[in-house]
């Protein structure tokens, strides 16, 4: 699954989700059943479980170019020089008078 999959199937869950808890508790309000909430709730998981869990295609549209090895070979990673991450400490003598 590539990065814009992976947001797509975290969106796609969280409104399913919301959808299916909100349809849940309005017809087990109205129909004063407290199992027909839970049924309707846990069909809601088990739909958006299959839905957004296994590797579908429509989540592969946008496939990731890697580097060739011999490639990455050629362009080397930039070294971080110590002077840039160390955190510097700055002397300060004090004034005797």
């Amino acid at each position: 699954m590539d990065w814009q999959g992976q947001k797509l199937a975290e969106q796609l869950m969280q409104i399913m989700l919301v959808a299916f808890a909100v349809v849940a508790f309005l017809t087990g309000y109205l129909m004063n059943s407290f199992q027909t909430m839970l049924l309707i709730y846990a069909s809601g998981v088990l739909l958006t479980t299959l839905i957004t869990v296994p590797n579908w295609p429509f989540f592969n549209r946008n496939h990731l170019k890697w580097l060739d090895p011999s490639e990455a070979d050629r362009h080397p990673k930039p070294q971080i020089s110590s002077t840039n991450t160390g955190s510097k400490k700055k002397s300060s003598k004090q004034h005797q008078k």
